[in-house]
């Protein structure tokens, strides 16, 4: 009975110490965790840091190449004539500014007869900067892609040399109405012009392939689009003919980053072009822009089969334009617009731009109702239709034309005073070029966006299968979200090109109004908005940005108010700080594809994880206008101190008070 007893005991005894060497196991895997977490959120923050810093570091490096670039420019022409003894001579440029200048001053055997049609046909004075180099270069027979703001001129630049050529040019262009409005001017002028298209009858299309082998050659130009000469065994034979017997001028691709598909209107017919110069190696091509980054050219060269083409790229500023980006205070913003077309652009032509086809159809309609002369433009319409519009706006019928970006690249209407966009563009490139139709006459002109938060959304599922359509509608929502920077300078960056903002002269909204902002600490708000998307990512439930928000305000299912935090900001306030959020990483996009649409969902982005670390914190630039709201607050704090200070009593919860009255709304 004892042995049993001892040997009981002996089992309790070994179970004690073997529960406590687990707890001791658990405790020491309890630190171990907690010391793995706290590396964590110290490796996370330091790698937060590391990020400010390579960003800080880009944008230095982008500003001393930049600078680097200018300086050597400078020195350029000191270097060629005054080498140093026994210094070995640098490579010269392959198109240095002596040759620029060459090609814009020196006389050739075609000047006197370019500059008398530029006068005579043109109704032209002189020329505008880079034209004259562009043309002669084009009639030396060099290959040339020419980079030059909207309105500035490009058209002129294989226009003229058509005239002064034996033969026809070549101008391949993207879309039917670009062909139709030059076709209208160059009748205007009397300039022999034709095109080929889908909605060329057979008689037409007779009569230009025939004209395509005459020496007398009835017309100077011809346009055809890229579809064109991808898909038409015939009009290719029919340019081979004219090649042989010399009547094939040169090749001008308009709109030429359309080549690329880093570009921002890629078009896959455009790839098929390198057949051209493959074909016909002796013909001079220019390529012809607003819009393209080096990397685009570099891409356009290799697809166009161009060996050595020469660039030219003329300063992205427009100084006659105003840039403004006003909010939407409710989705359907054609009353601001309305407004606004009444009031300031009485009896003068614009554009309002649209996302959808369906949105030109409503917003034309509803400008209709109050009293504006305005007609759609889409893809969609009949031909003769866009055509009717298109004639009726260049004459003065019609005050505004609503239009989707159908109604797009090389619209020539001079006097267009005003350019307002109903939806964001997708990219800032588009924005620049859409935009760019106001003011071709150097006249003030407008181009106002309005901004607003789902327009984002609407946008992000159409550009979703591009390789870089999201970023580049990240850029084009940061240039509409930001208050603190010039508008011009946001482009520069673009087009590779260093801004001073002094030069902007206070045409854009942001230089006019001034350091009309705060910096916000939004590090509180920005946790209970992650902590919303988290929990419903942990239900497995999705949520539209449009649901975060009515979440976080306390307007969503019953389930999520009794879990979350409901803020106290405004609708404006909210939106806002979402949107910084998903520029800035901390939210991401998540797409649901179904057989009828593209659904767009948040999920916590790459950042989302800094949030959990106490030291990290986050600020943003915000607006300086108060809301309604917040004086109404702001009255009530001051009622109640003032009531508290009569009883001789403290004011509660004074701090809270301070900071409610020191809230301000904000606003994109």
């Amino acid at each position: 009975m004892q042995l049993l007893q001892a040997s009981s005991n002996s089992v309790v005894i070994k179970d004690v110490i073997l529960i406590c060497d687990l707890e001791e196991e658990l405790h020491k895997m309890a630190n171990d965790i907690d010391d793995a977490q706290a590396e964590l959120d110290s490796v996370e923050a330091e790698l937060e840091m590391v990020e400010l810093q390579i960003s800080e570091l880009l944008e230095k490096q982008t500003k001393l190449s930049s600078r680097k670039n200018k300086l050597l420019q400078i020195l350029e022409g000191a270097c060629s004539s005054a080498q140093p003894s026994g210094s070995s001579k640098p490579p010269k440029p392959s198109f240095s500014r002596q040759d620029l200048q060459h090609y814009e001053e020196s006389d050739f055997s075609w000047s006197k007869e370019a500059q008398a049609k530029l006068c005579n046909m043109f109704q032209l004075s002189k020329f505008r900067p880079l034209q004259r180099a562009a043309i002669n270069l084009s009639m030396s027979g060099k290959d040339l892609f020419l980079v030059m703001p909207t309105g500035r001129g490009k058209s002129l630049c294989y226009q003229l040399p058509a005239l002064c050529s034996k033969g026809f040019t070549l101008v391949i262009a993207p879309l039917v109405s670009l062909m139709e409005d030059q076709l209208m001017y160059l009748k205007c002028i009397n300039v022999p012009a034709v095109t080929l298209n889908a909605s060329s009858t057979k008689e037409d299309s007779k009569q230009v392939l025939a004209g395509m082998t005459d020496k007398n050659s009835p017309f100077k130009l011809l346009y055809v689009t890229p579809e064109k000469i991808a898909k038409s065994k015939l009009l290719m034979s029919k340019l081979e003919k004219s090649y042989n017997m010399g009547l094939l001028a040169r090749i001008a691709v308009d709109e030429v980053h359309c080549c690329s598909q880093w570009g921002h209107d890629f078009r896959p017919d455009y790839k098929l072009l390198g057949i051209l110069k493959r074909q016909f190696p002796k013909v001079p091509l220019v390529g012809l822009t607003a819009t393209a980054t080096s990397n685009v050219l570099k891409d356009c060269q290799k697809i166009l089969c161009v060996q050595e083409p020469i660039t030219l790229t003329a300063p992205f500023n427009r100084p006659n334009l105003y840039y403004e980006v006003r909010f939407k205070h409710n989705e359907d913003c054609t009353h601001q617009i309305a407004e606004l077309i009444k009031e300031r652009y009485k009896n003068q032509s614009g554009i309002v731009y649209v996302f959808s086809q369906k949105d030109a159809e409503v917003v034309a309609t509803d400008l209709q109702k109050r009293n504006i002369v305005a007609q759609p433009y889409h893809a969609n319409m009949e031909p003769s239709d866009k055509s009717l519009v298109h004639q009726r706006w260049s004459s003065k019928k019609i005050q505004v034309v609503v239009a989707t970006v159908a109604f797009g690249m090389g619209i020539d209407k001079a006097d267009v005073r005003f350019v307002i966009h109903h939806t964001i563009s997708k990219s800032i490139e588009n924005y620049y070029q859409e935009s760019g139709r106001a003011g071709r006459d150097d006249g003030s002109a407008d181009c106002i966006v309005f901004f607003g938060f789902a327009d984002i959304f609407r946008l992000s599922t159409m550009v979703v299968m591009e390789n870089t359509g999201q970023q580049k509608l990240h850029n084009m929502v940061a240039y509409c979200q930001n208050v603190d920077r010039c508008r011009r300078a946001m482009m520069a960056i673009h087009f590779d090109e260093v801004w001073n903002d002094d030069e902007c002269n206070q045409m854009c909204d942001v230089c006019r109004h001034g350091n009309d902002y705060i910096t916000m600490d939004i590090t509180t708000h920005a946790r209970d908005v992650v902590t919303i998307v988290e929990m419903a990512s942990s239900m497995d439930e999705k949520l539209t940005p449009l649901k975060v928000c009515d979440a976080w305000m306390g307007k969503g299912p019953a389930k999520h108010r009794k879990t979350i935090k409901v803020t106290s900001l405004s609708r404006v306030e909210v939106e806002s700080i979402i949107i910084h959020l998903l520029l800035h990483g901390y939210f991401s996009e998540d797409f649901s594809f179904t057989p009828y649409t593209t659904h767009f969902y948040l999920k916590l982005g790459r950042k989302a994880a800094l949030l959990k670390n106490g030291n990290h914190s986050i600020t943003m630039k915000m607006r300086r206008v108060m809301s309604h709201t917040t004086v109404k607050k702001v009255s009530e704090t001051v009622r109640e101190k003032s009531s508290a200070k009569v009883e001789g009593k403290r004011p509660a919860d004074s701090d809270k008070k301070k900071s409610v009255a020191k809230k301000v709304k904000s606003l994109p």
